[in-house]
């Protein structure tokens, strides 16, 4: 089957919705076909049918020169696969990977891991800060909360670390770990964590922003993924939006990798459902060979609790991606959009699902664009009011300067006044009248989940 995905998100899994000319052989193949070359082989022709740039892949490819099908799907879309202008590769996104975890992960919202999401304090830094700590997870009961500075694993600097595997490769290869932690306070504690199923919960937080007697309250909901366990949440949240007359809403993406096309479709349709009913919402494009048979359009369909929009804002960091940029980019063309915080990351393709012997290839199919056909934004949407992702302050909070600034929006239709370069103040100006694109190699998306 195959399914559409907008982005490589959280422990390396893709996203996904419908079905392929393609398919696998099952594991209970006596033919060979899931043998080790068996399974390059079936990698090798899914690239060729389905790569969205397999007009650049050598005719003469041969299995013989990778040692996995993990291995194949790698070299030969980071070798052969576009790249910018500066020649670094584009698609840091095709990959192999296990059916039972990415099935888990898009259908109920479950994986293994020890349950927290982190960053470095910026891209050079080994400064390793947590951001968010799932509920119920293993890093939750162990005590680990958002703005904790890890210190060490197993005795292990971070900086020592980074210089030899790299903590991400610390994470995936050991079921426990003692984790040296700072907390906010500076006080310093050492704690055992071992991984367990994390289920996620798709939608942290919503709720109604007052503003005052006569003034519409502003809807504020936070997504933490695209899954489908998020569909029936966005119903409760919405109705409350309509029933209370919301018209401004401002949708927190700052951590949200991506997910499902179907559900951020969905998101589209509570959003622009009622403003922009029946008019181009997406457009999806496929390589030349698959166009005629798969290329597709989506439409704004008008919702029960579809409210009536007139603007939104998304708060936005360089780990926004996929699905979360496809809803912002969406949006652009039908209400007034703001994007608070940073660049999002910069992935304005996706990933189909062909399942084989128990595992998924997801190479990047196609590409993604909104009804005025922008869709290349391969540096990131760029953001209009910046404003710090302060790990000391809850997610959403009054103080959250993210949601000063998306506040400030709403209510003056300015960027509040924030830190300049060495220490003086600026003010933002009013929003643009016309947002520029930005195209380039897509910014390192430092923020993960384990």
């Amino acid at each position: 089957m195959r399914n559409l995905v907008a982005l490589l998100l959280i422990v390396t899994l893709a996203a996904c919705d419908s079905s392929s000319g393609i398919s696998g052989p099952s594991p209970e193949d006596d033919t060979g076909a899931c043998s080790n070359d068996g399974q390059k082989q079936f990698v090798l022709d899914g690239l060729y049918v389905w790569y969205l740039w397999n007009d650049l892949l050598p005719a003469n490819l041969s299995i013989d020169d990778f040692a996995s099908p993990e291995e194949l799907v790698r070299e030969v879309t980071l070798t052969y696969g576009p790249q910018d202008a500066n020649g670094n590769p584009i698609d840091l996104f095709s990959s192999v990977g296990s059916l039972q975890a990415d099935v888990e992960f898009f259908g109920e919202g479950r994986f293994e891991g020890f349950g927290f999401s982190w960053r470095f304090v910026d891209p050079a830094s080994t400064e390793f800060r947590i951001t968010r700590v799932f509920s119920g997870s293993p890093a939750a009961n162990g005590g680990l909360d958002r703005g904790q500075r890890l210190l060490s694993l197993n005795g292990r600097t971070i900086a020592e670390i980074e210089a030899a595997e790299g903590v991400g490769a610390v994470f995936g290869a050991n079921d426990t770990l003692t984790f040296e932690m700072e907390r906010v306070d500076t006080s310093v504690f050492s704690v055992s964590i071992t991984k367990d199923i994390v289920t996620i919960d798709p939608i942290p937080q919503w709720r109604l922003i007052d503003q005052g007697q006569g003034v519409p309250p502003v809807g504020y909901l936070e997504l933490s993924t695209f899954i489908s366990t998020a569909d029936a949440e966005f119903d409760t949240a919405f109705a409350a939006f309509g029933n209370a007359g919301v018209t401004d809403v401002i949708l927190d993406l700052r951590y949200n990798g991506g997910g499902l096309v179907s559900t951020a479709e969905l998101l589209g349709d509570f959003l622009g459902g009622d403003v922009a009913e029946n008019l181009v919402f997406s457009r999806t494009e496929f390589n030349a060979d698959r166009a005629a048979a798969n290329n597709s359009t989506a439409f704004f369909a008008r919702l029960v609790n579809s409210v009536n929009l007139s603007r939104l804002v998304v708060i936005a960091t360089r780990g926004t991606a996929s699905a979360s940029e496809l809803v912002t980019n969406g949006m652009i063309p039908h209400v007034d959009v703001a994007i608070v915080g940073d660049n999002t990351f910069g992935k304005p393709v996706g990933q189909i699902g062909l399942e084989f012997c128990e595992k998924i290839l997801r190479p990047t199919s196609f590409r993604l664009a909104n009804a005025d056909g922008d869709g290349d934004y391969f540096g990131g949407l760029p953001v209009d009011c910046p404003a710090a992702d302060d790990l000391s302050v809850p997610i959403g909070d009054d103080l959250d300067p993210n949601m000063i600034a998306a506040m400030s929006y709403l209510n003056t239709g300015a960027c509040p006044v924030v830190a300049a370069p060495g220490g003086q103040f600026k003010a933002q100006g009013a929003m643009p009248e016309s947002r520029p694109r930005v195209t380039g190699k897509p910014e390192r998306d430092f923020a993960s989940a384990y």
